[in-house]
């Protein structure tokens, strides 16, 4: 069976990401549907370093590049659909479109992905959560492939979440998600999504070249109830410059590459400020965003 996907040798990753920085893939492969990827999966040798990437919201690349073979998930796997208070998504479709479609649905629950940039896929990956919701809350299952191309269903209660964190290994690729939502008028729901764009906008660069928060909020017992922007802030870290990387002065857990940063200087910034943060108050910020690749 041939590949009806792309398959492309060398591609910069750069434009894949809201970071807009970050060397080429080895091999980038953009499949066509699930049975494509599923395909390809199957005959990919297995000592070939395998990376999935999503719609780039929570990712920095660098400079050297990923070797191997990167995946991206593509337009096929960006359908929403709707049964009752079920709603069933791929695992590139956006957050906000997910949220925007159960709302016109009359379903809530799932409204707190309206303010989450990024796809299906990473709020699986990463159980993406915001406004005092996590996706573990709402979902039921997820779909993924297995490194030989196998289809695999799992529970949620076997996802093995934790803030921020998924217990399945990285070797598998979720296809798609089923939520739970719950009836409601959707006016209600749409008034509650404005409310949380509003906020978001009020209080987060996201008209800039930004990859959402940059450190997870720490033990608030090790931080002395301190979330990361405050630390951040304590330590001189709002607005703070490194080439062409700063830290927002709106809000100062998150970098903006202002035109011209590479990847390097997005991770030297934030890597000064871990270190600032740890000897001034003994925490350890640990990285949201996700890093990939070699240096240049």
């Amino acid at each position: 069976m041939a590949l009806r996907g792309r398959l492309m040798e060398g591609e910069a990753l750069a434009p894949y990401t809201w970071l807009r920085v970050g060397g080429p893939a080895d091999r980038l492969f953009i499949p066509a549907d699930e049975a494509d990827l599923a395909e390809f999966l199957a005959d990919l040798p297995e000592d070939e370093p395998l990376t999935i990437v999503g719609v780039g919201s929570n990712l920095l690349i660098r400079d050297g590049g990923i070797r191997g073979t990167v995946i991206r998930l593509g337009p096929a796997f960006g359908k929403i659909s709707v049964d009752g208070v079920t709603v069933t998504a791929g695992a590139a479709a956006l957050d906000a479109n997910v949220a925007k479609q159960a709302a016109r649905a009359g379903i809530g629950g799932l409204e707190f992905y309206r303010g989450i940039p990024g796809t299906i896929g990473g709020a699986l990956r990463m159980n993406a959560g915001a406004y005092g919701t996590e996706t573990k809350d709402v979902l039921i299952e997820a779909h993924a492939l297995d490194r030989q191309g196998r289809a695999h269903v799992f529970p949620v209660e076997e996802l093995g979440y934790t803030y921020r964190h998924c217990g399945l290994t990285g070797d598998y690729i979720f296809t798609r998600a089923v939520y739970r939502g719950v009836e409601d008028d959707a006016d209600s729901v749409t008034a509650r999504m404005n409310e949380i764009m509003e906020k978001r906008e009020a209080t987060q660069p996201v008209r800039e070249k930004t990859g959402g928060s940059t450190f997870k909020n720490p033990d608030p017992e090790q931080s002395g109830g301190r979330s990361s922007w405050q630390l951040i802030d304590a330590v001189g870290g709002r607005g703070r410059i490194v080439g062409d990387a700063q830290m927002s002065e709106l809000h100062c857990n998150f970098m903006i590459n202002r035109g011209e940063a590479s990847a390097a200087d997005l991770e030297n910034l934030g890597e000064g400020l871990r270190a600032d943060v740890a000897r001034e108050f003994g925490v350890d910020l640990q990285w949201e965003i996700k890093r990939l690749g070699d240096p240049a």
